[in-house]
């Protein structure tokens, strides 16, 4: 069993000590900034001058600079912008600012187990993820509760790195939760894969094959939608509370006979041997050079797809039913807010 860190566990005072800037405000940016300032850290939120957040940012109480200000200023560096552009902030703004006993941390370890970014030798280099939404980070937080962490050292410079990822983890609420131990190879090739195959990738894919096939055979699309994606909530609920063997127990008996005679059907061999293919063009860098490469040619395959999706019936149709539930409110890229 792995071991689990809690506030006990922490320093506090490693990050009541350090300078901390907090290069993006997106998702994890705002909870990390706010919740180590509620903490009684010294934050800095880095953003470009013609950043739309800045404004929101300043509003919440935080200070704001430029990212290369902002590293300047700090002692510990956590870079929560995209992976896509990781390499070129730490370039430009981070690297021209590093002094040894400085600290960079990283919220997912792509950048570094793929090697697109390398730092000095005399800094050490961590990770603090929190295993959930930036707004939930926030949230749990300012309910004196925690989402659960990860921590990895990959540079122990000072030779307390790890000391200090735990004492970031405690000033953002995660130790609360507990924290556990990794590595950023592991951290790194379990998020990918993890996104790809079922999170994401998988459960996506599923969740349009099943609508087409049902309206297809003529069934209303409107109840496709409620069977293949709405419900779905439901069941992953479930699994959350108490995994497989609390979904089956609690789901119908027919449910659970079909769940256990026709999910292999859906599972099959080849889809195993798919992902075994998935997982080994991650452990390869093989698709972290597929997207670096996307990304600088202007994701153009990345860009298609979102316009795909946004035309499928599925979409139209959900947008429909959602407007009949006032205890939802819709959500969409267009109104996306913190």
């Amino acid at each position: 069993m792995t071991d689990m860190y809690y506030e006990k566990d922490a320093n506090p005072a490693l990050i009541a000590n350090r300078r901390v800037a907090v290069l993006g405000f997106g998702s994890q940016g705002h909870a990390h900034a706010l919740n180590l300032k509620d903490s009684g850290v010294d934050v800095i939120v880095g953003l470009r001058e013609n950043s739309a957040r800045r404004d929101l940012a300043a509003a919440n109480g935080l200070k704001v600079a430029t990212p290369q200000e902002a590293a300047d200023w700090a002692d510990l560096t956590m870079v929560l912008v995209p992976d896509q552009h990781q390499a070129e902030l730490y370039s430009e703004a981070i690297a021209p600012t590093l002094q040894p006993g400085d600290a960079l941390f990283f919220a997912h370890g792509f950048n570094i187990h793929f090697g697109y970014i390398k730092a000095p030798t005399d800094v050490d280099v961590a990770m603090v993820a929190p295993k959930g939404p930036g707004h939930l980070v926030r949230r749990q937080y300012q309910e004196n509760s925690g989402v659960p962490a990860l921590i990895a050292v990959h540079q122990d410079a000072s030779g307390s790195a790890k000391q200090l990822a735990l004492s970031y983890a405690h000033g953002i609420g995660g130790t609360r939760a507990g924290v556990i131990e990794t590595t950023f190879k592991d951290e790194t090739e379990t998020d990918l894969f993890g996104e790809q195959v079922i999170l994401c990738g998988g459960v996506d894919e599923m969740i349009r094959a099943a609508f087409e096939t049902l309206t297809d055979a003529g069934y209303a699309p409107e109840m496709a939608y409620f069977e293949v994606l709405h419900e779905l909530k439901l069941i992953v609920d479930l699994l959350w509370e108490g995994g497989i063997s609390w979904m089956r127990y609690s789901v119908s008996d027919t449910a659970e006979y079909g769940d256990v005679t026709r999910g292999p059907r859906i599972v099959t061999e080849d889809t195993r041997a798919a992902m075994r293919e998935i997982l080994a063009e991650i452990q390869s860098g093989e698709f972290a050079r597929e997207w670096m490469a996307e990304s600088a040619a202007g994701a153009p395959i990345l860009l298609a797809a979102r316009r795909a999706v946004a035309d499928h019936p599925i979409e139209a149709v959900g947008k429909q039913l959602r407007a009949m539930m006032p205890f939802l409110v819709e959500k969409s890229p267009e109104n996306e807010g913190i």
